[in-house]
């Protein structure tokens, strides 16, 4: 049976991800900052209340997957925050630090960790959520569009430090994902645009070829492929999930 670690998995795309997984029949571990959602997931789902980016409580995670389950067949490093939406004069440095931390360092992390269970079994599968953001940058979003090129890097890296060991490493990138963390994207950016929150809703669909946002089980059901023996020589790979953006900066 498949073994899964999904980072941030109690809402959004985590909790689509582990949605899956379980349904294809594996067993599924989640960590999450938010308690209150933890507590309302399945019972059949390992559940760890973590800040993806604190290593003392990764590496005791890990120390945990190890005892419980002897190995990790697929990490889904999952864990984000959207950052401030802001000019860059205007995003300050604690603001720059925790969404690099949260989006980039939780990533590494997870995958410091993971690699030496998936080593010992020669075999797994990392896929990490980067975002379009990761591939044409995005306005007004400087925190975290670096973060997430920074994701892209990472994976890369790992994909050719890690497969000699049958370890594939493929990066993710949601385009614009209907849910409450791209609805709080839109009210800030209809604010600093002047706009409002359905022009710019429409900015973002117009954008892409498919005149669509994606939905949470886009992504989930792309994250399950690559972990699955059907991608077995798919590595290093950069995936975007986003319906083909054609214009990063979305306007009405």
């Amino acid at each position: 049976m498949t073994q899964v670690l999904i980072t941030a998995g109690a809402s959004g795309i985590g909790r689509a991800m582990a949605e899956v997984f379980a349904d294809q029949g594996a067993e599924v571990w989640i960590t999450d900052i938010d308690q209150a959602s933890l507590d309302t997931m399945p019972h059949s789902w390992r559940k760890t209340c973590l800040d993806a980016s604190d290593e003392v409580g990764v590496r005791a995670l890990f120390e945990q997957i190890h005892d419980e389950w002897g190995g990790l067949d697929a990490l889904c490093a999952n864990a984000g925050i959207a950052g401030p939406t802001a000019l860059i004069e205007d995003v300050s440095l604690v603001d720059w630090q925790r969404c690099v931390s949260v989006n980039l360092e939780g990533a590494f992390l997870a995958a410091k960790y993971a690699a030496p269970l998936m080593k010992s079994a020669k075999q797994g599968a990392m896929v990490f959520t980067s975002s379009t953001a990761g591939i044409y940058g995005y306005p007004n979003r400087a925190p975290y569009s670096a973060a997430k090129w920074a994701i892209v890097g990472l994976m890369k890296t790992l994909a050719m430090e890690l497969g000699p060991f049958g370890i594939r490493c493929n990066a993710i990138c949601p385009g614009a994902v209907e849910g409450p963390r791209m609805e709080g994207v839109l009210e800030r950016e209809a604010e600093l645009k002047g706009m409002t929150r359905d022009d710019v809703y429409q900015g973002y669909a117009a954008g892409t070829s498919m005149r669509s946002f994606v939905e949470a089980k886009d992504i989930a059901n792309m994250a399950a492929f690559l972990a699955s023996p059907e991608a077995r020589l798919v590595s290093g790979q950069i995936i975007a999930v986003d319906g083909h953006t054609e214009n990063p900066d979305p306007k009405v």
